[in-house]
C-alpha cells in the first residue's frame, strides 16, 4: 500500500490530471467538491462491481463499468462505445483492496457450494463452471492488477488519459496509484 498517493487538497493532485476529469473526479470524490452541473458524460469509470463502494459524483458526470476486480478486458467493446460515441478522453480505473477477485482459488468451495444451494445448481455443474472462469477473472494483486490494466488500456486508447486509481474500503478515500 506504500504506492499509493493521497489526494486530500487540490494541490495534491498531479499536474497531469489538474484541470481534467480525473482531477474533477478526485475534487468531487475526496474534496467534497460541490457537485456541477453535466449533460454529458466527461470520463469512463472503471471500477469493480464490489457493493462497499460509492463514488460523490455528480449525475450525468461518467460512464460507469463495474466489473470484478475493475477489469475491463472483457468489455472493450463498451469502452469503445464510450470513447467513439460518448466523446469521453479520460477514464479513471479504479481498484480496491480486499478484492475478492484476488486469490480467487481460495474460494472455490464457497462459490461452488453458493451456486448449489442459491441457485440449485448441480454441484458437478458449479465445479465446471468455477474452473473454466475462475482463471479468466483472477486479478492477483488489486495494485498491480490496476497498473497492468491501465496499460493495457493505455496502448489501446493511445489519446485517451488513463488514471490507475485505489480506493480503500476502510476509508472510503480514492488513492492514485504511484507507477514507476
Amino acid at each position: 500500500m506504500n504506492r499509493l498517493i493521497p489526494v486530500s487538497q487540490v494541490e495534491d493532485i498531479p499536474q497531469r490530471y489538474s484541470q481534467t476529469p480525473i482531477g474533477l473526479l478526485l475534487e468531487y470524490h475526496n474534496l467534497g467538491r460541490e457537485h456541477d452541473s453535466y449533460q454529458n458524460a466527461q470520463l469512463l469509470i472503471g471500477m469493480c462491481m464490489d457493493n462497499r463502494k460509492h463514488l460523490r459524483i455528480p449525475d450525468n458526470f461518467a460512464y460507469i463499468i463495474r466489473a470484478g476486480g475493475a477489469n475491463l478486458r472483457y468489455s472493450e467493446f463498451k469502452v469503445s462505445y464510450a470513447i467513439a460515441v460518448g466523446g469521453v478522453q479520460a477514464i479513471a480505473l479504479i481498484g480496491h483492496n480486499n478484492c475478492g477477485m484476488v486469490n480467487l482459488i481460495s474460494r472455490r468451495d464457497s462459490f461452488i457450494q453458493g451456486l448449489v444451494s442459491n441457485a440449485g445448481w448441480d454441484t458437478e455443474w458449479a465445479e465446471q463452471h468455477f474452473m473454466h472462469f475462475a482463471p479468466m477473472f483472477e486479478i492477483g494483486n488489486e495494485i498491480d492488477f490496476v497498473l497492468s490494466e491501465a496499460k493495457r488500456l493505455r496502448l489501446r486508447y493511445p489519446k485517451v488519459l488513463v488514471a490507475p486509481l485505489l480506493y480503500r474500503i476502510e476509508d472510503n478515500l480514492l488513492y492514485l496509484i504511484a507507477e514507476q
